[in-house]
Order: structure tokens, then sequence, then C-alpha cells
């Protein structure tokens, strides 16, 4: 039986400028195409895509319910069911190598979409709020 694993990214919002392209439907087809080439490369398959609803928070006290477009992508992983997805396939070359879970990081890193960062707030009493 074949296993996989998934990962769901956002699909783009608007199209990318390029030459020759005029209309809104070709500029986003073409930043489309992108990503879907560039998962391709990556190893993903793509499945399907997802319009899915997410709650939200409005103003202090408010929730208003937002829809994320999603696609779904999909890769092979080994057949063994027991071993963890993303598991180093050489048990002792993973004992041997040092820089595994830092590569590991970066490599999901890599692959996470950029967000914005929270904003630190100085508390009344003039500290950074961080323990400082």
């Amino acid at each position: 039986m074949q296993h996989y694993e998934y990962k769901v990214i956002p699909a783009p919002a608007r199209g990318d400028k390029e030459r020759g392209l005029k209309s809104g439907a070709d500029r986003f087809a073409h930043a489309l195409s992108g990503v879907m080439n560039e998962m391709a490369a990556r190893g993903w398959e793509y499945l399907r895509a997802e319009t899915l609803p997410a709650e939200e928070r409005t103003g202090l006290t408010g929730k208003s319910t937002v829809y994320h477009n999603l696609l779904v992508f999909r890769r092979p992983t080994s057949a063994d069911p027991t071993q963890a997805i993303g598991a180093h396939p050489d048990p002792e070359a993973a004992a041997n190598d040092e820089d595994a879970p830092e590569a590991k990081r970066r490599a999901l890193l890599a692959d996470a979409p950029e967000g914005r960062a929270p904003k630190l707030r100085a508390s009344r009493d003039g500290s950074s709020g961080d323990g400082d």
C-alpha cells in the first residue's frame, strides 16, 4: 500500500506581470503554473485546490469568517508505516550527521510561507516586555 505525505500552500492571490500577457486570467494562470512547476520540481504532485473557511479576529472582540484558497500537493513516502514521515532513510547516517536537526529546521523554513511577525509593545513601566 502506498503512503503519502501532504503539503498545503496558499494559492496565488493575483497574477504575475509578464511580457505578452494582457488579461488578468492569463497573468493569474502564469502565476499559478509557476507555483505548481516549482512544487513539482521539489517532488510534490498536485492533488487539488480547496476553498476552506477560517474564523479570524476583527477588532478587539469581533470575529468574522474568511475563505482561503489552498493548493494541496502530495508525494509518496516509505511503504513502511512504522517509519516516521521525513525520517532519515539510514539510521546510522543520521546518528553520524551532527547537523541533522539544523538541516531539517532549515528545510522546513525554506518551504514555509513568509508571514508578518507580531509587533512588540512596550509595557506601561517602559520595559520592552521581553524579560529584560
